[in-house]
């Protein structure tokens, strides 16, 4: 059992759903042609702070200038359709709804509106009005018939909820679907033994479900009294390290005390899993603004969705709305089980809008509230490391290390991100330990390839091995123009020029605006005797704002050249270099 989709079900799911893809806002309405629709806005420097808030996707502006801008011309289905999408991204279902009614009183349509007025209707528990919606108000066939069964199931008609939940799993690539919701809907009427039979696979086949979904299945086994076997599947599906959601289920199975279903405990609370279902289908496969419609409708019809809290999060932090993002993980309070991940994304948007200090102190708190979380001594040291401060960084990932009695493969980017830190802070032994470690857990892992490869050629050393490290990394990302860069500086530090010069070119192309591979195609122009080019890189790398040590440096080439900067340096000649003295 896994957490991903299969590709073929996705891009069922996304043919089926994505008909109207807004992304940005606004997205296009779909007017009818008597509908009024202004050409020219009343308030014009509204409607303009609009635009501009949806080209710029801010949410928060756009529900705040769409919103005045309709104060003077309520009737423009485009500024109807804006302000719909924006309070969906702020989690404005009411006033969503409100602009979504007037939108279809004037004959417009769109997605939006037509999943705000679900919401709407859904929250009023109307669900004979959600059984006869007309086709203006669909929203994509799976999605459609998964809340006509849920309505069905809010009705009372749990026998047609069930055929409609059989039919949707009788859908070419929809099988999943349909049995998953079919199996949340029988456990919510009490079934478990029928709904276990479906998610173990016994009734239809091994079924794939989201991570909520195994947490469903768990509470459903032991409601029927099958403790072992619910252990058995948290530990087969989440491991056995310490994580404080797990740590109570497995706690309270442990004493044999059945645990609540309360996955979906209503036809509203399957409506929004079904919101949620797609959500997680779509994530990664279409745009952001988009997925973020669902899980942001999910979590309004079940405020207590934390799957649905953590997603919307997520994907606001995506697409740079920090602020939004960091309220939306502060939903969970400090007493809930996952807090700890909420304040790590939390303290991520922190940083996104440089509040440095705010976001240090909130995962050192985190350290010490939950000081048995190896991830949360991760998101502190990389956020250490972030702030260039290499030596506190190494220091929390020794915490980290502490918690790893076995190291595992999964294990390989703690030991790589240690490794970085001890490198920054210029304790090289113990970085190249480090980074050893990593290859030894992920012997094909081209981030560590490339960075301890790129290490050595740097320092001089190991440079046959480092070349092949490099050309197993370039290998396995071959449009990687930063692993690129490595090796062609490998072959610059072997002298190799003409191998080089190809080489950083294409890592000069995959990276145009990179000060450091900037300056190496300089130093590789130079090596080959096309000194004006190089200096022409050398000026381009100094715009690119580079470090200061290597703006110093760059800046003593232009003066004097290479050749006599290596000398000052006491480093070989490029001669020399290439004769292998």
């Amino acid at each position: 059992m896994t957490h991903a989709l299969p590709p073929r079900l996705t891009a069922l799911l996304l043919a089926g759903l994505v008909s109207l893809h807004p992304g940005t806002l606004p997205a296009q309405t779909d007017p009818a042609p008597d509908a009024q629709q202004s050409a020219e806005p009343g308030d014009a420097g509204a409607y303009l702070a609009a635009r501009s808030a949806s080209s710029q996707g801010d949410f928060r502006e756009g529900a705040h200038w769409f919103s005045r801008a309709l104060e003077s011309d309520p009737d423009n289905l485009g500024l109807l359709e804006g302000a719909i999408l924006s309070y969906i991204g702020v989690g404005d279902f009411v006033k969503a709804g409100q602009s979504a009614a007037r939108l279809t009183e004037l004959e417009g349509r769109s997605i939006g509106a037509s999943m705000a007025l679900l919401v709407r209707d859904t929250q009023a528990e109307n669900y004979e009005a959600i059984l006869a919606l007309p086709d203006s108000r669909k929203i994509g066939n799976l999605m459609d018939d998964l809340v006509r069964a849920w309505a069905e199931f809010g009705t009372g008609r749990m026998s047609e909820a069930t055929a409609a939940f059989d039919a949707i799993a009788r859908t070419d690539g929809l099988k999943a679907f349909g049995l998953y919701h079919k199996a949340l809907a029988l456990a919510a009427v009490g079934d478990f033994e029928s709904a276990d039979d479906i998610l173990s696979g016994r009734a239809e086949g091994p079924l794939v479900v989201n991570r909520r979904g195994i947490i469903a299945h768990v509470q459903m086994l032991s409601q029927l009294e099958q403790f072992d076997d619910a252990l058995a599947l948290l530990d087969q599906s989440f491991g056995t390290e310490p994580e404080p959601e797990m740590i109570a289920l497995r706690a309270q199975l442990s004493a044999r005390t059945p645990l609540a279903f309360d996955v979906v405990r209503s036809a509203k609370d399957g409506i929004a899993e079904v919101f949620f279902t797609v959500a997680v289908a779509l994530n990664g496969e279409a745009e952001d603004g988009y997925t973020l419609l669902y899980s942001r409708a999910a979590l309004d019809l079940n405020p207590a969705h934390t799957d649905a809290t953590l997603l919307s999060a997520g994907l606001l932090e995506q697409l740079g709305q920090s602020e939004l993002a960091g309220e939306t993980y502060a939903l969970l309070p400090k007493d809930h089980p996952s807090f700890h991940s909420a304040e790590i994304g939390r303290t991520a948007s922190l940083l996104a809008m440089d509040k440095k200090d705010e976001a240090l102190a909130a995962l050192k708190a985190l350290t010490e509230s939950h000081p048995a979380l190896l991830i949360v001594h991760m998101a502190y040291g990389d956020a250490l490391r972030r702030n260039e401060q290499f030596e506190q960084a190494a220091e929390a990932y020794d915490v980290a290390v502490g918690l790893v009695s076995e190291p595992t493969e999964r294990h390989w980017g703690l030991f790589y991100s240690r490794a970085v830190a001890h490198e920054r802070s210029d304790q090289w032994n113990k970085a190249e330990a480090d980074f050893r470690k990593a290859l030894e857990l992920n012997p094909d892992q081209p981030q560590v390839l490339n960075y301890l490869g790129y290490s050595f050629v740097d320092r001089g050393e190991n440079l046959e091995e480092a070349l092949g490290m490099i050309e197993r990394a370039v290998a396995a990302r071959p449009d990687a123009g930063y692993i690129i860069d490595s090796l062609a500086w490998a072959y610059f530090r072997l002298g190799r020029y003409e191998d080089a010069l190809p080489q950083m070119e294409r890592a000069s192309l995959l990276e145009p605006v990179d000060p450091v591979v900037t300056d190496h195609l300089g130093d590789v122009y130079w090596a080959v005797g096309r000194q004006l080019e190089a200096r022409f890189q050398w000026r381009r790398a100094l715009s690119f704002d580079p470090v200061e040590k290597d703006a110093i440096r760059i800046r003593r080439k232009l003066e004097i050249g290479l050749d006599a900067v290596l000398a000052e340096e006491g480093a070989p000649s490029l001669q020399a270099v290439a004769n292998g003295n």
